[in-house]
């Protein structure tokens, strides 16, 4: 039964893939059909083109929402109505539009990757975030991951060691009306010491331990979520709550697969 049940669950997944590219190649089509017109003609084919692209990846977000993060437990309403809103097909590269909903992590260039949707649905439920909260990426990526952030609080922090990321996600959260998002370049390792401290800190790459300086940071009843492990091995999605005392209490969540924690000596 568990077999046939997976077995479905993959044929759906499939079918929903399936499904959206039809729809992008055909209004991709609808365009191209309209170029020999007059260039008015052109300028009108192009808009209902967009719009029309615009509203393939409106029900692709909706059908990932439903199938890979509702279905898999996530209940925050808060964080389901921020990955409901979020354009992620603005946050990959061009050539991986039409993928930007798929149940899958995405490379996004310099060995780095625009996390899976449902990790990045997860962690940010783990962070129990109510609205107006001070949070701390490290690790800003595509920039996604801070968009979604900040559809629930606009008091969002983000430092990206590799400077072309850094621009390209500075660029996109401009475009996509996030340009409130505080970002930095930098070694996310020393956290944000003139910003803190933070209600909470989510960091997007595993180490091999929790950097000291972001406990730190962290205020009293604040969460840390963050993957701990090697670089070549199944790490653990891992929880720290810091206490009214300063004490620290840590459960691990899940395993999972995270790019390397990149140090400022690791860069190239």
């Amino acid at each position: 039964m568990k077999a046939a049940n997976r077995s479905t669950a993959i044929l759906i997944k499939l079918w929903f893939g399936l499904l959206f590219t039809f729809e992008f190649l055909f209004v991709t089509s609808l365009y191209s059909l309209g170029k020999e017109e007059t260039p008015q003609t052109s300028k009108g084919m192009e808009r209902s083109f967009q719009v029309q692209q615009e509203e393939a990846f409106t029900r692709a977000r909706e059908r990932m929402v439903v199938s890979q993060i509702e279905a898999r437990g996530v209940r925050d309403p808060k964080v389901l109505a921020a990955l409901r809103k979020v354009p992620r097909h603005r946050f990959v590269p061009l050539n991986l539009e039409e993928r930007a909903y798929d149940d899958t992590p995405l490379p996004i260039g310099y060995g780095q990757t625009i996390s899976q949707p449902y990790i990045v649905a997860y962690m940010t439920e783990v962070l129990q975030l109510k609205g107006g909260e001070k949070v701390l990426e490290i690790g800003t990526g595509s920039g996604y991951q801070a968009a979604v952030l900040a559809e629930i609080t606009t008091h969002v922090y983000t430092i990206e060691i590799i400077p072309e990321l850094a621009d390209r996600a500075r660029k996109a959260l401009d475009d996509t009306g996030y340009g409130f998002v505080r970002t930095r370049k930098g070694d996310g390792y020393y956290g944000w010491e003139e910003e803190s401290p933070f209600d909470a800190i989510i960091v997007t790459a595993a180490a091999g331990h929790v950097p000291p300086p972001l406990l730190n940071q962290l205020k009293a009843g604040g969460r840390i979520v963050i993957p701990l492990g090697g670089p070549y091995e199944v790490q653990m999605l891992t929880l720290v709550e810091k206490g009214i005392d300063s004490t620290f209490r840590t459960t691990q969540l899940m395993p999972v697969r995270f790019v390397p924690f990149t140090r400022k000596t690791d860069t190239r």
